[in-house]
């Protein structure tokens, strides 16, 4: 966790330090509602290990496991809550315009409300953006024939 003098809120939020409402929890990670969605429905997953930025992801099994753990949490979640919404979006912002050092992935059943604000999740190529979760799995892959 972070140290004292700059708490990471999903860090408290992932050990129940606070009085969010996840919709699921296990070992490894905790959903919950954003505080401020940006479509019909906008959850975040985040590790309950703190992971500062997709930055920080390896080619590693591990990582590999996390995010798609992450990925299905939130395709579960959508598919539960939001059945007959026709377009759904996973991933993750990359520094510099990730809002929260702990790694979070972004679960959205659009359409986007308002409408401005799906720019908040175009990809801007190496300049960064956002990265969907597939395309982040694809680069972290620790074998190429997995």
């Amino acid at each position: 966790m972070a140290g004292a003098s700059s708490p990471c809120i999903f860090c408290q939020i992932a050990r129940s330090y606070t009085s969010t409402t996840l919709l699921h929890s296990d070992d490894k990670v905790v959903a919950f509602q954003d505080i401020n969605p940006s479509a019909f429905r906008h959850y975040l997953v985040i590790p309950v290990e703190h992971i500062a930025t997709v930055k920080d992801l390896q080619r590693r099994a591990e990582d590999y496991s996390l995010v798609g753990h992450m990925l299905n949490v939130g395709q579960t979640l959508l598919h539960r809550d939001a059945p007959h919404s026709m377009e759904y979006s996973f991933g993750f912002h990359r520094p510099p315009f990730n809002s929260v050092n702990h790694l979070h992935l972004h679960c959205l059943a659009l359409p986007f409300t308002p409408r401005w604000k799906r720019v908040k999740y175009l990809s801007l190529g190496p300049l960064g953006g956002f990265i969907e979760a597939e395309k982040l799995l694809e680069k972290i892959k620790p074998y190429p024939d997995l």
